[in-house]
């Protein structure tokens, strides 16, 4: 339970670098701009805490999912502890960012 509070106290620190945006229903092209920003939540997240613990195919999916422009449904799967992590992190920052979770490429269809 400590662990589970400690790694919830760190998604919110990282959660906290960027402030949450007001009126996301007027920005034009919305999709692009929630691409952009979360690549840059990408960006920070493995600035904080590294590539230890996260696989090739991982890694890989998740740039070739934010080089394509961001299509949804997404197809990044994490399976190690540390993906699950970053997984976790990745997705206080997007809702911190008025994203939906529809919007987050992780799923594990296999």
């Amino acid at each position: 339970m400590r662990r589970a509070l400690s790694i919830a106290a760190f998604g919110l620190l990282l959660a906290g670098l960027a402030p949450a945006k007001a009126q996301v229903s007027r920005i034009e092209n919305w999709p692009a701009v929630k691409c952009e920003r979360y690549g840059k939540a990408w960006t920070q997240a493995l600035a904080k805490r590294g590539r230890t613990g996260l696989s090739p195919e991982f890694i890989a999916r998740h740039e070739a999912f934010l080089a394509s422009g961001c299509p949804t449904p997404g197809d990044v799967c994490p399976r190690s502890k540390e993906e699950l992590d970053l997984a976790n992190i990745l997705v206080l920052m997007a809702m911190n960012e008025g994203m939906g979770s529809t919007f987050l490429p992780f799923a594990c269809r296999k």
